[in-house]
């Protein structure tokens, strides 16, 4: 005996992208089903001719000869169009999420066996939706991202923002010049005779300025689960952002509590930061003291070795606090709340913004710090 079956059924998947803004994909599918029975219920053959079209790609033809019940054949026959309807899950974010990875991969003939094996493993979870996996596909066309996409961290951070090389450059290219100016500003005429101070401080914020972009960026998170045996605290700090700010991706949200975790995470992490820079910056500037002690006679009575371990650690400080909560503030409010989704599709203004953007928040940075640098007595200032 033969069994034909016709069916054809519209539906629409709502696709939150990276910005919060829905998009819907609308679907038509038309399905052939032809079983044949025979004496062993198991070994039941059954072909499936399932067309679909989607403003992604007008005409799909999958076939597929599958064995098993004829329930179990209805039930395969909806996983391989991978609209998930049958199931219900359609309010599950999770489920929605992994529906559109699989749907933009699909676009491009890819698979999950050709990604990264942290960024498959997070499809499969449904923690990435599908416009990341199109961000992941886009970047893969540049070589020099395709080949940091090797890494870890850069690819978390590139996922979550395409600009983050720009503004890295941005903070380490644009540094050196406004720190230098806000010294001049504020030392003025005491600019020379404070060179050493000036060295010093510069060292530290460039070797600081490239951790000050990495530590508060917003992320994808594709770190694998902890072990079981891991402690509550570690636990804890593993759900935090790594910006406080950052808006959470579709099927995922962060507590008040998770925030707060995120902030003093980074702020230990930048108060190592800047104690190491600045143990690298001013053992530098003791050396020219001295080297300049020995050449220039004179310059022996009014200069003086800066002190290395107070001002490493004020300087820790600063980073922590001061640094930690402007760069929370600027990146995952101020960018990745305002800034991007007015301007996602104008690239070059928006790096043009983010520019100015940091540049004064950089040059507020130097400001501070010799005011801060002054008032707890690490820096005094000379006649």
């Amino acid at each position: 005996m033969a069994l034909a079956t016709f069916s054809a059924s519209a539906f629409s998947i709502q696709s939150p992208n990276y910005h919060h803004q829905y998009h819907s994909n609308n679907f038509a599918t038309a399905s052939l089903r032809v079983a044949i029975p025979t004496s062993r219920l198991s070994a039941t053959p059954s072909l499936s001719w399932t067309t679909t079209t989607s403003r992604f790609k007008r005409f799909r033809r999958i076939i597929a000869l599958s064995s098993g019940g004829g329930d179990g054949g209805a039930g395969g026959g909806g996983s391989s169009g991978g609209g998930g309807g049958g199931n219900d899950d359609g309010d599950d974010a999770g489920s929605r999420n992994k529906n559109e990875a699989i749907l933009a991969l699909a676009e491009v003939g890819r698979s999950l066996e050709s990604l990264p094996k942290d960024l498959a493993a997070a499809i499969e979870a449904g923690r990435v939706p599908g416009s990341i996996v199109s961000r992941y596909l886009d970047l893969e066309k540049s070589a020099v991202f395709r080949w940091l996409l090797q890494f870890g961290g850069f690819k978390e951070r590139l996922l979550a923002d395409d600009l983050f090389l720009t503004k890295v450059a941005i903070e380490c290219g644009v540094g050196i010049f406004t720190k230098t100016a806000a010294e001049l500003e504020r030392r003025r005429e005491k600019f020379t005779k404070e060179l050493d101070f000036v060295f010093a401080d510069v060292v530290m914020a460039i070797i600081a300025d490239f951790m000050l972009v990495w530590l508060p960026a917003p992320t994808v998170s594709l770190r694998p689960p902890l072990a079981v045996s891991a402690g509550r605290v570690a636990k804890f700090f593993y759900s935090c952002p790594d910006n406080a700010f950052q808006v959470a991706l579709a099927g995922t949200s962060y507590s008040f509590a998770q925030r707060i975790g995120a902030i003093m995470r980074n702020g230990s992490k930048l108060f190592a930061v800047g104690t190491g820079a600045s143990l690298i910056g001013v053992g530098i500037t003791n050396a020219l003291i001295n080297a300049r002690k020995a050449l220039d006679k004179s310059f022996a009575g009014e200069a003086e070795d800066v002190p290395v371990l107070s001002t490493s650690v004020a300087y820790g400080v600063y980073m922590a606090v001061s640094s930690n909560l402007r760069y929370q503030i600027l990146a995952g409010v101020i960018e990745q709340r305002i800034l991007e989704p007015m301007l996602h599709q104008h690239k070059v203004a928006l790096s043009a913004i983010c520019f100015v953007v940091r540049t004064g928040n950089t040059f507020l940075g130097s400001l501070m710090w010799v005011d801060y640098a002054r008032w707890v007595g690490i820096q005094k200032e000379r006649e």
